[in-house]
């Protein structure tokens, strides 16, 4: 059976809800179709970083208190109109859709506690786009002891099949939060988070030069990266724990560059997030 599905994300770093159409049978890739892309506004990137802020506390999965309920609006509201955009731009009715993927975003992850929160009201989008949607894709993997993110391994080997190429093949992704695939043949999927991807130098500009990024990485190209301190952070325990492990996002925001200058700052976090992830080629077969 053959269908036809949108998928939307709103991942670590804040900065948006992609859209992405394929055709699939469920386990290949038949056809790659239209993407889109509904960037937040920095009312709705400020609402969720308070969120994140307040999710720290929660222990219940689908507790919204305070700015959670408004901020889980908010992201609900910036997906339909996601959806409404694309559907309209690549003039597609929603007859045409047969599932929506909805991830929803993520404001706090804690596998150790068996707890993984991302908001996001799916029977109000819904409603809102008069399609079926999926969601809540990582609470049973939590819950069964896993790392919460049991569908990207998967994706990324189908992916990788479609290529034709001897294996192995590592699928590495830069996110709010870094993470790798490795994968060889149809038996070995191994997959873990690496380290920081964007979030410790988003947050750091937001802060120094109050610019949501850095935009092609040229604020980092003018500063020098201090290899001590990347040095002292790699020492963290989990960059040598083995897959499986995965992150929160703000699982590094004791990590205190000091007094130092910004562009040098930038240069130092954007080196960090480099030296992590290749901390994760070690670990693997």
């Amino acid at each position: 059976m053959m269908l036809t599905a949108l998928g939307l994300m709103s991942g670590t770093s804040l900065d948006g809800v992609d859209v992405a159409l394929i055709e699939t049978d469920g386990r290949q890739i038949k056809a790659f179709g239209p993407t889109g892309y509904r960037p937040y506004t920095d009312g709705e990137r400020s609402l969720l970083r308070q969120a994140l802020t307040e999710a720290v506390h929660l222990s219940q999965r689908d507790a919204r208190p305070g700015i959670l309920r408004q901020a889980e609006q908010a992201v609900t509201t910036a997906h339909a109109e996601a959806v409404a955009s694309f559907t309209a731009q690549h003039r597609i009715s929603p007859q045409e859709i047969d599932i929506v993927g909805f991830h929803g975003q993520t404001v706090l992850h804690r596998p150790e506690r068996r707890l993984t929160v991302q908001i996001g009201d799916a029977l109000a989008l819904a409603r809102a786009i008069h399609i079926p949607v999926m969601h809540d894709f990582r609470a049973a993997d939590v819950d069964a002891g896993g790392q919460g993110a049991p569908l990207v391994p998967v994706y990324h080997r189908a992916l990788a099949q479609s290529l034709n190429r001897e294996g192995p093949i590592v699928v590495v992704n830069i996110g709010g939060v870094s993470n790798i695939t490795y994968i060889d043949g149809t038996d070995t999927l191994i997959a873990c988070d690496t380290g920081p991807g964007n979030a410790l130098l988003d947050d750091f500009m937001f802060r120094q030069m109050h610019q949501p990024y850095d935009t092609a990485g040229k604020f980092a190209a003018l500063g020098k990266p201090d290899e001590a301190w990347i040095a002292q952070a790699l020492r963290l325990p989990f960059f040598a724990l083995p897959p499986p492990k995965s992150l929160d996002r703000n699982d590094f925001v004791s990590l205190k560059l000091g007094a130092v200058a910004p562009a040098d700052g930038a240069a130092t976090l954007t080196a960090f997030t480099a030296a992590t992830t290749a901390r994760g080629w070690p670990l693997l077969p």
